[in-house]
């Protein structure tokens, strides 16, 4: 614990606890111990004294034994810095505070009436409200429940320039917060004052409450919160363990400090620390950075106008929730199956048309700018219909509860939150994305910059668990695509490590992924150990991640249950699984087969297998490669085959790594039944290609298996295969 923070919070608390105490004798010598005193129209008495001590204050009397125990609680007087290694005597420094606060709070409205305003919002001859009445609190109070008001700042000084206040009252109304406003700073400006200035209206309506002109009127603020637990939480009076436990799990509150920072200030910093509710300040004070009593830091300091606000949501923990997506077009589920055909397209990114990428990476708190999307190179308005771009879609996110696993889940959902959008078809992952932008969204004012607003919105609603900052760019230069196509690369191969020696054998459960039902209803991926996802972005380490996230989600657990023939890779549980999950329209899955119940695709697959009948072997062909395949068909042709959640025997979506997977078409006979790539897919797994062929114990296999220089006809393949004396021509026949 800070020695500064420390002494001055115990110095502040004992001037107040003076102060108070001093107006309580005036008081009782004036008005006898029997005067009836409260605040205004509220059942609650002094509700942090009702609520911690359990005692009802209703009459000057009843305040002797209050001070009685404010008194016990204050440390010993210090007027050096000292250093204490705990925060035990602020902390009853700080609730000191509070009490001789509420109690001072409470003579004022006996002896000046008229200080606060009596009505709901402020009037020009009075903006300060004081403690809210039961009528406004009963209206209030059920939004810190029901998650409509996440939580409060409360406010002491303010910035020197009206601009920025206004600037950063409205980033807090933007997140769903109320404002409490109290005191000056050692600047003399009052933000309630300075909001005012700029036009903006304060009050119970905008969620700008000016609730007093004085630090004393900062323990309203408190007494809210204590109301909240004991009205709507079901903690009773007197529980003071309860109450603050509760409004530290549940009331996402903080304290702004603008200015210098007063002796009174640090204690009741000291006291909100009790709820849990850090101070967070733009002055050069001590700060608290180890976690304890608050759910992360407690005192941070020096920090920038322009990141106070989203320094304060992080320091508290509180997770952004945001209601709308603020985009022109309509957007929602009903719109994920939408196609856009020919006739309404007004252009295309990515699919083989142009360059396409997307990628999301963590990256650490101060990296991150919540809410930022940029956009470089040309946009939907400077081009003209037919007129293509390259894409690359960076999102970077930034959370304390965020880990590196969760990265492809939340990239994933790129596929169905873009198709969320009318107008807009997304197909496909990672750097096979296809993007189709039809021309009614085009004329209802579609940006590139509204996929990142999209995106930043529903990350933060649907993951708000595990992510504090969302930031997009987004970039139609090729030079940058290509930029993030490097990035990708390197991230996509760490990902495809993570799984080590894992084997189909050694896990009891594999992993579903219904993701792409909206295209293909009866389309289920069964992802396992050692067989990709066929879209290559989910593996089973990230099918398990997005479980513990989401357990109601598209990525379910499968248990194998009996294994009915290891070879194809038929699994009672499996069949089970696959079965009503696609409600009856595939009855049974072989997970390691082509030809004998293959597993169904949706049309995100990264390739196609396909039989060569005359070859007795299997051709792959990769969505990026556009020429003629011995298949007699270019890719498109060959996915619909492949897609539509159908089963069809000789056909079977795959990805890249499952071609090195010791599971690959094994009921065919593995990896030698492989005799034609096109050329690029060829390259692009041959490190781990070669490396397989070392382990069956055929080193020259990788020289055997086709590519389109050697031939793009069966005929012209079979020549070569025979050529060069390729296992397949020896092998049973596969059909």
């Amino acid at each position: 614990m800070s020695k500064i923070i420390c002494s001055a919070a115990i110095r502040g608390a004992h001037k107040i606890v003076d102060m108070a105490e001093e107006k309580y004798e005036a008081a009782l010598k004036k008005y006898g111990a029997e005067q009836e005193i409260s605040y205004p129209n509220t059942a609650y008495f002094l509700p942090v004294i009702y609520s911690m001590l359990g005692a009802k204050v209703e009459n000057l009397g009843d305040m002797k034994d209050i001070f009685k125990e404010t008194r016990n609680l204050l440390p010993e007087l210090v007027t050096d810095n000292i250093w204490i290694p705990y925060l035990g005597p602020t902390l009853d420094a700080g609730m000191a505070t509070f009490f001789a606060e509420e109690m001072y709070e409470a003579i004022r409205y006996l002896e000046a009436p008229d200080f606060y305003t009596k009505t709901e919002d402020p009037t020009s001859e009075n903006i300060w409200l004081g403690a809210a009445d039961d009528l406004i609190f009963r209206k209030r109070g059920v939004e810190f429940v029901d998650g409509t008001a996440p939580g409060f700042a409360a406010i002491v000084g303010a910035p020197d320039n009206p601009e920025t206040a206004a600037k950063i009252a409205l980033e807090l109304q933007e997140k769903n917060l109320y404002i409490f406003m109290a005191d000056k700073g050692t600047n003399g400006l009052l933000m309630a004052e300075q909001l005012v200035k700029q036009k903006v209206q304060v009050g119970w309506n905008t969620r700008l409450v000016p609730f007093g002109p004085t630090y004393t009127a900062a323990v309203f603020a408190v007494g809210f919160a204590c109301r909240v637990a004991m009205a709507f939480g079901g903690i009773k009076p007197g529980d003071y363990r309860g109450n603050l436990i509760y409004n530290k799990d549940r009331t996402f509150a903080f304290v702004m400090a603008f200015g210098a920072v007063s002796d009174e200030w640090y204690a009741n910093a000291a006291g909100c620390i009790n709820w849990g509710f850090p101070t967070i300040s733009d002055y050069d004070i001590p700060e608290v950075l180890p976690t304890g009593v608050c759910t992360y830091e407690h005192v941070v300091s020096n920090v920038p106008h322009e990141e106070f606000v989203q320094k304060a949501i992080e320091v508290r923990g509180l997770k952004v929730n945001i209601s709308k997506i603020d985009i022109p077009m309509s957007f929602g589920p009903a719109f994920e199956g939408e196609r856009i055909r020919k006739d309404d397209l007004y252009m295309e990114c990515g699919g083989g048309r142009t360059s396409g990428v997307e990628v999301l990476v963590s990256k650490e708190m101060t990296e991150v700018t919540d809410g930022e999307v940029i956009l470089e190179g040309k946009d939907i308005c400077d081009i003209s219909q037919g007129e293509n771009l390259p894409i690359a879609i960076l999102v970077e996110v930034a959370g304390r509860e965020m880990q590196s696993d969760f990265e492809p889940i939340l990239e994933r959902q790129f596929h169905h939150l873009i198709n969320y959008i009318q107008g807009i078809m997304h197909i496909g992952q990672r750097n096979i994305m296809w993007i189709r932008i039809g021309k009614a969204a085009v004329e209802k004012g579609f940006s590139f910059k509204h996929i990142g607003k999209m995106l930043h919105g529903k990350l933060h609603q649907e993951f708000g668990a595990i992510l504090d900052k969302v930031q997009v760019k987004i970039y139609t230069i090729q030079e940058k695509v290509e930029e993030v196509q490097e990035l990708a690369r390197e991230v996509y191969e760490k990902r495809d490590l993570r799984l080590g020696n894992m084997t189909d054998e050694t896990e009891e459960d594999f992993y579903s992924c219904t993701l792409c039902q909206s295209f293909a209803p009866s389309h289920v991926c069964v992802i396992t150990p050692e067989r990709v996802g066929m879209c290559g972005a989910y593996n089973w380490l990230d099918g398990k991640a997005s479980y513990q996230i989401n357990p109601t989600g598209p990525n379910q657990p499968i248990a194998k249950g009996t294994c009915l023939d290891p070879v194809l890779g038929d699994f009672a549980g499996i069949n089970d699984f696959v079965n009503q999950a696609s409600r009856g329209a595939v009855p049974e899955v072989s997970c390691y087969s082509l030809m004998n119940n293959p597993m169904t695709a949706c049309g995100c697959f990264e390739a196609i297998a396909a039989m060569l009948p005359q070859c007795n072997g299997i051709m792959v062909v990769n969505r990026d490669y556009m020429g003629e395949t011995p298949a007699g068909m270019k890719f498109t042709s060959l996915a619909g085959m492949a897609g539509g959640g159908a089963q069809t025997p000789g056909f079977m979506g795959v990805s890249k790594h499952f071609m090195t997977s010791k599971k690959v078409f094994k009921a065919e006979g593995g990896l030698k039944r492989i005799v034609w790539l096109p050329k690029i897919l060829k390259e692009e797994i041959k490190e781990k290609l070669i490396q397989r062929c070392e382990e069956m114990g055929m080193p020259e296999f990788y020289d055997m298996i086709a590519d389109e220089t050697v031939g793009t006809t069966e005929e012209e393949v079979l020549a070569f295969l025979k050529k060069v004396g390729h296992p397949a021509l020896e092998m049973e026949t596969a059909m």
